[in-house]
């Protein structure tokens, strides 16, 4: 199965992401619209303190207008290595520091119209917080839960967050 592109045009220049319109040709003949969120690389991480407990955020997600919990994540900045992009996010938004990183794979959270891959790594962290340096628009708060409290909560249907459950699925699956 593959689709050729005949014409590609960019409709949204945004901070964080494009929006293109693609024309393309199937197999058949055929001809058809795509339209493709354009998105860089992202992170987010499983992180465990050294007594075995885990570190997740909590914050408000206009999209869903609603408080959100969810693993650590956020976007590469240009140049700026998977490893080094997960560790930064970690200290930016928790104040944790990463002792060790260990990466579990990658997720494409929608891969129907979006370019966004996710990797997800594996933290061990320092047993206390420093700093924080949320940018300007955010708030977080950080929450530490064991690994029954984080299953009893997918199992109560609080998580909605597609890539906290698939980064908790990926951390239990490889059980580090």
């Amino acid at each position: 199965m593959h689709e050729k592109t005949l014409s590609r045009k960019t409709v949204y220049e945004g901070l964080i992401l494009n929006v293109d319109v693609l024309d393309v040709e199937l197999e058949n003949g055929k001809r058809s619209k795509r339209e493709i969120v354009q998105h860089g690389v992202a992170v987010a991480l499983i992180p465990q303190l050294p007594d075995g407990r885990f570190v997740f955020i909590r914050q408000f997600r206009k999209p869903m207008e609603r408080i959100c919990f969810e693993v650590v994540a956020g976007n590469c900045d240009p140049g700026e290595t998977e490893d080094i992009s997960a560790a930064r996010e970690l200290e930016e938004e928790t104040g944790y520091r990463v002792q060790s990183l260990e990466l579990l794979g990658p997720i494409f959270p929608s891969v129907g119209y979006c370019t966004e891959r996710i990797d997800i790594f594996y933290a061990k962290v320092e047993p206390e917080p420093g700093d924080v340096s949320f940018d300007d628009d955010e708030r977080i708060e950080t929450v530490i839960l064991t690994e029954e409290e984080m299953d009893a909560k997918i199992r109560a249907n609080e998580i909605a967050d597609a890539k906290t459950l698939a980064a908790w699925m990926l951390f239990k699956a490889k059980k580090v």
